[in-house]
């Protein structure tokens, strides 16, 4: 049976619920069998027309009969990120208390909502996502394009969310819990295909933990939007980009651990090391003369030490993961606070 709620003449106030996000761009072909086999566990399903050429949400309300479907449309096509942000938005003001996000297009298995679901209700996890890569003997189902790239993408997206422990970052198959989404810069995350690794990043910078969720990927005749060379480059750039203000956020703004001037030493280290040996070779070539031994001895065991820093720094990166759920610490706060009090603990 479905989770209780109340509901209002406005606005309805859930006790308890599961709400699915589903984006719809050009899945008119797989929705109505997505949204067919999702069971009673969810309270409340939002599918959300990215301004679909093809009328989804049109086609939803003429050919599905589920009273917990609700159409949303955005005026604009924003991408599948801004589609489910539509969404995010819409089931955080109902009251969900965990949203699920499902792709359209068949994919995605609906009876495994209550996997990634479960461990958020049971305050194991903030947010869940799935990895197809975790049953070894269900990766060559994985069309080889996606393989390979998946696997750069998922070193890549490593070091700019900190989540080392996590894999197949583009995976979409996710879910949240509310009081952690109300938290993200809903207008800031990536509305494109980056969206799933940049709420990533962000989860990272509030301390939210992280779950990985074993699954396997269903590959049909759904037409993928997502072409890999056209998005290679601009994945790259903003990896980068998340990476450093990640390192900026976590090591010198909100707090400074050793790890902070392990990595400060490494720059200056390497800095000095380059710099200083390129100096002197520059100029003992100019002068046709051998650079002294005293000389590459100082440059080689500046830049030897620098390496050696960032090995610490990497070491302490990868172990420093979230460990408690903050929507437990949220909700804890909320409670202090209508008895008075202003603790988080």
């Amino acid at each position: 049976m479905p989770l209780t709620r109340t509901e209002s003449a406005s606005t309805p106030e859930w006790t308890s619920g599961i709400a699915v996000v589903i984006p719809c761009f050009r899945v008119t072909r797989h929705i109505g069998e997505v949204i067919a086999a999702i069971g009673p566990e969810v309270d409340r399903i939002y599918c959300v027309d990215d301004c679909c050429p093809d009328g989804s949400g049109d086609f939803i309300m003429a050919s599905v009969d589920d009273p917990r479907v609700h159409v949303l449309r955005n005026a604009a096509n924003l991408g599948v990120g801004g589609a489910v942000m539509s969404g995010y938005r819409r089931a955080i003001e109902e009251g969900a208390t965990v949203i699920v996000k499902v792709d359209g297009d068949g994919q995605m298995d609906p009876k495994l909502i209550m996997s990634f679901a479960l461990p958020i209700l049971e305050g194991e996890a903030d947010y869940t996502k799935g990895n197809r890569f975790f049953d070894l003997s269900k990766i060559r189902d994985m069309p080889l394009i996606r393989r390979l790239g998946n696997l750069g993408l998922s070193f890549m997206a490593k070091a700019s969310t900190g989540y080392w422990d996590v894999f197949d970052p583009t995976n979409g198959y996710t879910a949240i819990h509310s009081s952690v989404a109300a938290r993200l810069p809903l207008d800031s995350i990536s509305t494109r295909y980056f969206f799933e690794t940049d709420i990533l990043f962000r989860l990272n910078t509030l301390r939210a933990v992280v779950l990985d969720i074993p699954m396997d990927a269903r590959y049909g005749d759904e037409v993928s939007n997502l072409k890999i060379s056209r998005i290679l480059g601009e994945f790259l750039v903003k990896h980068v980009r998340n990476a450093f203000k990640r390192i900026l956020y976590n090591y010198f703004l909100r707090d400074m651990p050793i790890a902070s001037l392990e990595l400060t030493a490494s720059i200056l280290l390497l800095g000095f090391g380059v710099i200083y040996g390129g100096l002197h070779w520059w100029h003992s070539a100019q002068a046709g003369v051998g650079t002294p031994i005293g000389t590459i001895m100082i440059a080689t065991v500046c830049i030897v030490a620098s390496l050696q820093f960032l090995l610490a720094f990497l070491a302490y990166d990868t172990s420093n993961l979230p460990k408690r759920p903050i929507h437990l610490r949220l909700s804890r706060w909320r409670d202090a606070r209508r008895n008075g009090g202003t603790s988080w603990n």
